[in-house]
Formats: C-alpha cells, sequence, structure tokens
C-alpha cells in the first residue's frame, strides 16, 4: 500500500484530477456547512464561532479572479440561507467578500502565509458582518439595539475566524496548488 503524495498527482489521468480535484471542493464545502452551526468547545465566544463559509470563499478567492470569488460567495452565500432564516440573506455579504479578495493585488502587496490569510479573513468577516446589519437595518431593526449587537458580533466572528483560517486554507490551498501546477507542465 503506498502513502498519498502531492507528487503522485502528477502520475493520474486528467479525468481522475478533475474528479478529485471536485470531490475535494464540493467536500470541503459541505463539510464547512456541517461545522457552521456546531459549538465545539474553543471554537465560540459568547455564543459566537468562526465563519467557517467565509473562511472558504476566501481560501478560494486568494488566487483566483473577482468574479470567481464573487460567484462562489454567491454560492456558498445561498447554501446558508437554505440552513438559516429567509432574512437576512448571507449570498451578498459572501460575494463581496468573495469579490475583494479576488481583487487583493497579492503578488504586490500580500504574501501566501497564514498571516497574511488570517488578516484578509479577518477584514472580510467585517465586510460580511457590515452587509449583514445594514441587511437589518433595512428591515427597521433599531439602530441602537442593532449597534450592540454588531460590535459583539463582529469583533468575535472576525478574531474566531481569522484564528481558525489556517485549518480550512492550508490544506486547500496546498491541494489546488498541486492541481495547478500539474496542469501547468503538460
Amino acid at each position: 500500500m503506498t502513502s498519498f503524495s502531492f507528487r503522485n498527482v502528477s502520475r493520474w489521468s486528467p479525468e481522475s484530477k478533475l474528479i478529485a480535484n471536485a470531490l475535494i471542493t464540493i467536500g470541503s464545502v459541505f463539510l464547512c456547512l456541517l461545522v457552521l452551526p456546531s459549538r465545539l468547545p474553543g471554537m465560540e465566544i459568547l455564543e459566537i464561532g468562526p465563519n467557517w463559509l467565509l473562511i472558504w470563499v476566501v481560501a478560494w478567492s486568494v488566487k483566483r479572479t473577482q468574479i470567481q470569488g464573487c460567484m462562489a460567495g454567491v454560492v456558498l452565500g445561498l447554501l446558508q440561507d437554505g440552513m438559516t432564516a429567509p432574512f437576512p440573506s448571507h449570498s451578498i455579504g459572501l460575494a463581496v467578500a468573495g469579490y475583494l479578495t479576488g481583487r487583493l493585488q497579492k503578488q504586490k502587496y500580500i504574501q501566501e502565509d497564514f498571516i497574511s490569510v488570517a488578516l484578509i479573513v479577518f477584514g472580510m468577516a467585517i465586510v460580511s458582518e457590515t452587509i449583514t446589519a445594514l441587511q437589518f437595518l433595512l428591515v427597521g431593526r433599531s439602530v441602537m439595539g442593532l449597534w450592540i449587537d454588531y460590535q459583539r458580533i463582529v469583533l468575535v466572528s472576525a478574531i474566531l475566524s481569522s484564528l481558525w483560517a489556517p485549518i480550512v486554507y492550508y490544506p486547500l490551498n496546498r491541494w489546488w496548488s498541486s492541481m495547478q501546477v500539474k496542469e501547468k507542465v503538460k
């Protein structure tokens, strides 16, 4: 029995690579969806947990275009909306986060390491939660009550999401990088 190595991927047929890439990508989305409502010890502060789907959207968008990041945000937002109440929509915040992450000129300003990704996730959590808060304002929620909740939610969500970002980013980035390198060689 041989052990798995990213070097062995180069020997796979193109169809096998495509299927494996699709399974890992879709499987990681569903894993993030499953973990999203769970509150395991060490994963929550003040009953708020990390935004796993936002972390996934940032991990996806770091090496992709704005449109690809935006589309990933829309799709994952719709999946999250299917798990929660119909309002507010998470698609808008995740789409904006995906678009902005894809728009960053990473080669000039950001090195791809854990700290950079954690900072991007921190900023995008603020953006996403702000968009959600604005949706609540449009429905007619009181500004004072919303402001108190917003401060707590945005800070805790941004901190936890940025701390847990490497758990999602590292394996996915490594997999996607191995798939791109192997395809460029041919």
